[in-house]
């Protein structure tokens, strides 16, 4: 069904890699996950592992009342019994996956850290069909560590690449001074992303409210932080682990408590086999918003590099030219140069009289062209410190000694670009309908 998209994402890489935003090796399609990912994020022993061999039906997770695992697991299907687990480079290495070349952005945050991904991540194998044709991602606890650069990095690129975000709490500790990582990370930095709808808010381990019988004030509570950070609407679950619940002597509140868990668990277990849709719908938006950044965002990104880069070697070029002016006048005057024949010489056509302009302006250009490659490092030095490598490679386009200073429309943005993004953004509506067809019937007649 997205065979079609395809062909569109080529014709956006020939737009980035005319323009230097891609390099030759890259893909916009190797930036979208074209398999369904779920990810399982929250505080340490919230139960979110848990709920991962639940949802299997397989022990691939440790689970335990402290923090049991730091690092990030990747599970994904394979036929092979028992599955296997393999090392973060297994992950960094393999372009299918979300993480590919992770290593490199883990890096840059964090100096030596790239080289040590298998402390990040780890890739987990399982033969379960309900990971068939989808990714699993496990998240290590919030409160497991110091809250690490490289780790927050990696939780950020999880939520946006993520077709569904499950954010666990734990209900023994639902007040707001134990989720305050969790608070701010996962609930106050996303509650105004335009996909918060993918978000999930589940309080785990609810059967410890059986024993005071308090499910509705501890729920109360966990609300009540959460709309202190900011959340006052989202999906909301209540669930536990049956295999490792506590005793509940009391067969009525026992029944209560099952079919609430069992409504809450059938429902999260639902909207987890719906992203298998909405995954065609991100992949069609994901190249319909890259089309949009492009002209909107990239373009207008690299001409104001280009003009920082102008404006300093114009103001190079004539303070030189001014300095070199000034000395060559001054060391004339002081010399006794007659300015009356020269001036005459130049009406008249003499070569030697022509000599000081010719010198000056061979300095000026040898200037100008040693200006524009010493500006342009400076700015590729300060790209650097603020982790703006994106557009290094386009200002090196920009700025090559073959382009004149004056040129302000960025290389590679022509009219055959715009009609390129024009038709891609066509394509991407008739995507939609096509899916919407696949999917929707609103007649309610055959063939309508």
């Amino acid at each position: 069904m997205l065979v079609e998209t395809v062909k569109s994402f080529r014709e956006l890489d020939e737009v980035g890699h005319t323009m230097a935003l891609l390099a030759p090796s890259e893909s916009y399609a190797a930036q979208v996950p074209w398999w369904p990912l779920v990810s399982i994020l929250g505080t340490f022993s919230s139960g979110k592992s848990s709920f991962i061999n639940w949802f299997t039906g397989a022990s691939l997770q440790s689970t335990g009342n402290q923090a049991v695992d730091d690092k990030f697991t990747v599970i994904c299907y394979s036929r092979d019994e028992p599955g296997r687990t393999l090392p973060g480079l297994a992950l960094d290495a393999d372009l299918r996956f979300p993480f590919f070349q992770i290593s490199n952005e883990i890096e840059r945050v964090a100096s030596g850290e790239g080289r040590r991904i298998d402390s990040y991540l780890q890739l987990k194998t399982s033969n379960s069909e309900a990971v068939r044709g989808k990714i699993l991602i496990d998240s290590p606890g919030f409160d497991a560590d110091q809250q690490r650069t490289s780790t927050l990095k990696l939780t950020d690129q999880i939520i946006d690449l993520s077709d569904l975000v499950l954010v666990f709490f734990d209900a023994r500790h639902p007040e707001p001074g134990a989720m305050q990582d969790t608070l701010k990370h996962l609930v106050s930095d996303t509650i105004a992303r335009s996909d918060s709808n993918k978000f999930l808010y589940v309080l785990n381990q609810l059967d410890t409210t059986a024993r005071e019988d308090n499910p509705e004030d501890v729920v109360a509570a966990w609300q009540r932080a959460l709309a202190s950070a900011g959340l006052t609407a989202g999906k909301f679950y209540t669930i536990y682990n049956a295999d490792a619940a506590m005793p509940i002597e009391d067969e009525a509140l026992r029944n209560r408590f099952e079919r609430k868990r069992a409504t809450d668990m059938a429902a999260i277990e639902e909207r987890i086999k719906q992203v298998e849709v909405e995954r065609c719908y991100r992949i069609v938006g994901a190249l319909e918003k890259q089309a949009h950044f492009i002209a909107e965002q990239d373009v207008p990104a690299i001409q104001g590099l280009l003009g920082q880069w102008r404006r300093w070697v114009l103001i190079g070029d004539a303070v030189f030219l001014a300095v070199v002016t000034a000395l060559t006048v001054g060391m004339a005057v002081w010399a006794g140069f007659d300015f009356g024949s020269w001036s005459l010489g130049l009406v008249g056509g003499a070569l030697g009289a022509w000599a000081p302009i010719a010198s000056i302006v061979i300095a000026l250009l040898v200037y100008h062209f040693w200006l524009r490659g010493f500006v342009h490092r400076m700015m590729q030095k300060r790209m650097h410190r603020d982790d703006d490598l994106r557009y290094s490679h386009a200002l090196k386009r920009n700025t090559r000694w073959w382009r004149s200073v004056f040129w302000k429309r960025p290389a590679g943005w022509n009219n055959g670009a715009r009609k390129d993004l024009k038709r891609v953004l066509e394509q991407s509506t008739r995507f939609v309908q096509k899916l919407n067809d696949r999917f929707t019937n609103p007649s309610g007649v055959d063939g309508i």
